[in-house]
């Protein structure tokens, strides 16, 4: 049965950054609605091919939204509960779905409960809501006790997801998310530091209402996107191949991981895993390569392999964004939509016909893969649906490229979609096409 999420074109907002928040949270300060700055955006979103929003961390937290204070409110510093409701009544009404960032491993520092432990040592009551918690020594800030923080960072406090309190905690806000804003699913934080019986747990909770898609950098993807647990996870390894195919000139890479994943005995064959070029917490696509001119042969991929594509704010337009000094901060930038200032300008619209096209090729959302041809600089491959056969040939060289392939199925001719006009016969079940440089073609076969 088809999910939403089979046709759904991503876009990735960090609110903190993206509304132009204060770096640390006062505590006290009245609620600012800064997430009406993405109202202004919805046209551009729309216009875009978007048909959903991922919001990064929205709920009360001391400084970047993963060390959270209150599951239950809305940091001040981006609005109020009131604010969120009508952002998400906002996109709802022009047809885009919401997920929200889960945090669910770790809180900051200044979460109530681990606050009332800090002022009460063994005789709080919430002693047993933080993992490995134990008296006797110190903690880096101080404390009398020492906890787990995650990977090392102790502002970051791992929760104790063994004790019901702690979990009947996260899933009633999950409820209370579910209820007050209506959102559509949840992307889920450091999700392979996470207890699976948790996952299993919410899973069984959300049931039908609420898509679960996990943050996962290494490992069998199956461990956490199953049928008991979450529907998807972060396509770390494409995202890799993506960039790093480009930079080596060595499309062999990227081929590799699709058919690992996707060819015909490939391990995800059934899973509708998140692709992305960039995000948060890596380096921004533009930055990454060499060129930026291979920004439109990587998002032609990102558009038509499978998978859920999505783009990060402002990566669009190709903006730049590095981590400097152990800092997030150039990777999370307060945007106003940029216009005739972009840094490619014509990326964005290259993007638009991208999603179109994919849009209306189900094969391109759904169907099979199967490779074709690899080259350095060249690539080709073959998506397949219903009897609805597409090509794709992406080309990273500065000059037309020649791609001779075999026709997975029949035809007597291949139909550009993402170049009008242009189409190439077929000879014996064989075709050369030219691919033009730095960029693709998509063949619907007739």
């Amino acid at each position: 049965m088809e999910h939403w999420t089979d046709t759904a074109i991503f876009y990735h907002i960090y609110p903190l950054g993206f509304c132009g928040a204060p770096p640390r949270n006062d505590f006290h300060s009245p609620a600012a609605h800064r997430l009406e700055h993405i109202l202004g955006w919805l046209d551009h979103l729309q216009d875009l091919g978007i048909t959903a929003i991922y919001l990064g961390p929205v709920f009360e937290s001391t400084e970047h939204g993963y060390d959270t204070v209150d599951y239950y409110h809305v940091d001040r510093r981006l609005g109020d509960n009131d604010t969120l409701k009508r952002l998400v009544e906002a996109i709802h009404a022009r047809g885009m779905r919401v997920i929200l960032d889960g945090v669910f491993n770790h809180v900051g520092r200044d979460f109530w409960a681990f606050y009332d432990l800090r002022q009460n040592g063994e005789r709080s009551a919430y002693r047993d809501w933080f993992h490995d918690l134990h008296f006797g020594e110190q903690s880096p800030y101080g404390d009398p006790f020492g906890y787990t923080g995650w990977e090392g960072h102790y502002s970051l406090v791992k929760l104790n997801l063994g004790n019901p309190a702690v979990r009947k905690h996260l899933l009633d806000a999950v409820a209370f998310w579910l209820d007050e804003f209506e959102i559509d699913g949840l992307r889920l934080d450091a999700a392979d530091q996470v207890d699976p019986a948790f996952w299993r747990e919410l899973s069984a909770f959300c049931g039908d209402r609420c898509w679960l898609m996990g943050e996962i950098i290494h490992g069998d993807y199956r461990k956490w996107a199953n049928p008991e647990m979450l529907h998807s996870v972060t396509n770390y390894e494409c995202y890799k191949g993506l960039w790093s195919s480009h930079v080596d000139r060595n499309y062999f890479e990227i081929a590799y991981s699709l058919d690992r994943q996707f060819g015909s005995t490939g391990m995800y064959r059934d899973l509708r895993l998140y692709n992305f070029a960039d995000n948060h917490d890596v380096d921004r696509a533009a930055s990454t390569l060499d060129n930026p001119a291979h920004l439109f042969p990587l998002y032609a991929l990102l558009f038509t392999i499978p998978g859920v594509p999505s783009i990060y704010y402002g990566s669009e337009w190709g903006i730049d964004g590095k981590k400097s000094n152990g800092s997030d901060a150039p990777l999370r930038p307060y945007l106003h939509l940029p216009g005739e200032i972009a840094p490619h300008p014509e990326l964005a619209d290259s993007i638009r016909r991208l999603i179109e096209v994919r849009r209306r090729l189900p094969a391109l959302q759904s169907g099979g893969y199967e490779q074709l041809h690899v080259d350095h600089e060249q690539f080709a491959f073959a998506r397949q649906l219903n009897g609805q056969s597409v090509i794709v040939a992406v080309n990273a060289a500065d000059h037309p490229a020649p791609v001779e392939i075999a026709l997975p199925r029949e035809g007597s001719r291949l139909v550009d979609e993402l170049n009008p006009g242009d189409a190439f016969g077929v000879d014996g079940g064989r075709v050369q096409i030219e691919v033009p440089p730095r960029w693709a073609r998509v063949l619907r076969v007739e």
